[in-house]
């Protein structure tokens, strides 16, 4: 099991966001995607897991697939497994030894997944009194399920379902919202 550990907002994160798309971007040109900062790490002043949760947006999956060597390249280890919990979604992750750690998250852009992770960063973004009391939640969950990381993501899932339940999101992909587990 993972620890879940928690640190202040690090100003440093925008400019790791910005290092890691330049590299991503460079590996998928000529592929119409688009790369976004989401996650606590994406919120100015939200406490955060140190990671930077990434966002790819392709047309299509195959475009990822095909692109998977020149992520293995970058560092990035092709995690295959949580396809079965959210099955419209490839997800990568850039392990500890390599800063900053990264978890990609690649999905269809306009899809439900792509949607449902900007609009919960955008509301935690733009609501101060929303972004304190997810922090006040997520230090809570943090102390209580500090040694099961996938507890600590469960039970953060009803916060964020409620918020997203406010947003208007496309029906077409059911699930794997910014709290699905990874």
């Amino acid at each position: 099991m993972q620890s879940v550990t928690l640190v202040p907002y690090q100003s440093l994160w925008p400019a790791q966001f910005g290092e890691v798309a330049a590299e991503l971007a460079l590996s998928f040109a000529g592929v119409p995607a688009r790369i976004e900062h989401i996650g606590s790490t994406s919120v100015p002043g939200l406490c955060a897991k140190p990671v930077l949760d990434v966002l790819l947006g392709v047309r299509d999956l195959s475009a990822v697939e095909t692109h998977a060597g020149a992520l293995a390249s970058l560092g990035y280890a092709y995690r295959p497994e949580y396809e079965v919990e959210i099955p419209h979604r490839r997800y990568f992750v850039r392990p500890e030894g390599r800063l900053p750690r990264v978890h990609l998250h690649a999905v269809v852009q306009g899809g439900r997944l792509w949607v449902s992770h900007l609009a919960f960063r955008d509301a935690l973004g733009t609501d101060p009194a929303l972004r304190l009391e997810y922090a006040a939640l997520k230090r809570e969950l943090a102390d209580r399920y500090r040694h099961d990381k996938a507890a600590y993501t469960d039970a953060k899932a009803p916060f964020i379902a409620g918020v997203l339940a406010k947003c208007s999101l496309p029906e077409e992909e059911t699930g794997g919202g910014p709290g699905s587990r990874s």
